[in-house]
C-alpha cells in the first residue's frame, strides 16, 4: 500500500527483513481468504484487486491512499476496499501495523444480496474505514473456523449483510443490465481453468454471448472485467507457489506469463509488492507460528 517496497526493509528489496515482519496467507477457498499482516514502514505501492477487502486493524495505524483520500485506521477500526479500487498503505510513524482481513469475491457478495433484499442489487460500496465491532467481531471469528462449506455460506452472509448496512447507497436499485447468469458463471469458470492468454473467441464459445456482452455482464456481476479476472486468477495460483518458495522464473512462466519481468509488474500492480518480497515475507511467517489466530490455521483446518 505506498509508493516504494524499499522503504520497507530499508535499503532495497533484495535484504532480509525485519523478522517482526511477515504476511500469512493461503489459497482462497470457494472464493474466501484470510489473510494476515505484521508490517512496518511503506510496504504497498499503489495496486488493486478485484475481490473485497474487508479487515479489522488491530496494532498500530494503518494509513493508505484511496479514492483521492488519506485514510486512517486504528485498532479495531474495519476496513473495505472495493473490488478494482486503486489503493496503497502504510504504517503512519515508526512502528508496526499489523491487520486480519477477508479477501472476498464479488461473485459470492453478489450471490448472497438476494437472501437479504429479496431481489438483484448493485454490490454495495461501504466507507473505506468506520467503527463496526459487529462487522470486526465477523471478520476475527472467521479466522478461528474450519472453511466447511457451511460456515462459509454463513460468513459470506454475514459480511454482505455488514457491507449493505454500511453501504451509501443501500440495495435500492436493481442491477442496471440484464444478466445471463449461467452464461456468465460458464465464463467465469472457463477462465479460472485456464493458466494462459484467452482469446475472445474463445469465450464467446463458451458463453454463446458475444465479447461485449460479455464483458458488460461480467462487470455487473463480478465487479471486474473478465481480462482483470483471468489475470489475476493467474496471479492467485503463483502467490500460493511463492508462498512455498517457488522460483520466481518458474512460477512466472507456469502462470502463464511471457516472461519474469511480466509476471513482476502485474504481481506488484496487483498486490503492491514485488514476487519476491512477498515470497520473502510469507518464509518470515512459517518460521514464527507464535501469534494466533492466524491464517494458517485455515490451512491446516482444510
Amino acid at each position: 500500500m505506498a509508493p516504494s517496497l524499499g522503504d520497507a526493509c530499508g535499503a532495497g528489496l533484495e535484504r532480509s527483513c525485519d523478522p517482526d515482519e511477515w504476511v500469512d496467507a493461503v489459497a482462497p477457498v470457494d472464493g474466501v481468504e484470510l489473510f494476515g499482516a505484521r508490517l512496518r514502514g511503506r510496504p504497498f505501492s499503489r495496486h488493486r484487486h478485484d475481490v473485497y477487502a474487508i479487515g479489522v486493524t488491530e496494532e498500530g495505524v494503518q494509513a493508505f491512499a484511496y479514492r483521492g483520500t488519506a485514510e486512517r485506521s486504528l485498532p479495531g477500526q474495519v476496513f473495505v476496499l472495493h473490488p478494482d479500487e486503486l489503493h496503497d498503505g502504510r504504517a503512519e510513524g515508526p512502528g508496526v501495523f499489523g491487520y486480519r482481513q477477508i479477501y472476498l469475491s464479488p461473485d459470492r457478495i453478489a450471490s448472497a444480496l438476494p437472501a437479504l433484499t429479496g431481489r438483484p442489487a448493485p454490490l454495495p460500496f461501504a466507507p473505506p474505514v468506520t467503527d463496526d465491532p459487529v462487522l470486526a467481531r465477523v471478520v476475527r471469528t472467521a479466522f478461528a473456523s474450519a472453511p466447511e462449506p457451511l460456515a462459509l455460506d454463513a460468513l459470506v452472509l454475514q459480511l454482505a449483510h455488514g457491507l449493505l448496512r454500511l453501504s451509501a447507497s443501500g440495495p435500492a436499485s436493481a442491477l442496471r443490465c440484464r444478466v445471463d447468469l449461467p452464461a456468465v458463471e460458464r465464463g467465469r469458470d472457463f477462465l479460472r481453468s485456464r493458466l494462459a492468454i484467452v482469446q475472445s473467441g474463445e469465450v464467446e464459445a463458451v458463453t454463446g454471448l458475444d465479447r461485449y456482452q460479455f464483458a458488460r455482464q461480467f462487470r455487473a456481476v463480478h465487479g471486474t472485467s473478465p481480462y482483470r479476472y483471468s489475470v489475476m486468477r493467474r496471479l492467485d495460483v503463483a502467490r500460493g507457489w511463492l508462498a512455498d518458495a517457488r522460483p520466481l522464473a518458474d512460477t512466472a512462466l507456469e502462470a502463464g506469463f511471457a516472461d519474469q519481468a511480466h509476471f513482476t509488474r502485474a504481481f506488484k500492480a496487483a498486490f503492491g509488492m514485488t514476487p519476491g518480497r512477498y515470497g520473502k515475507l510469507c518464509a518470515a511467517r512459517a518460521g514464527d507460528e507464535t501469534s494466533r489466530p492466524s491464517a494458517r490455521q485455515w490451512r491446516r483446518n482444510r
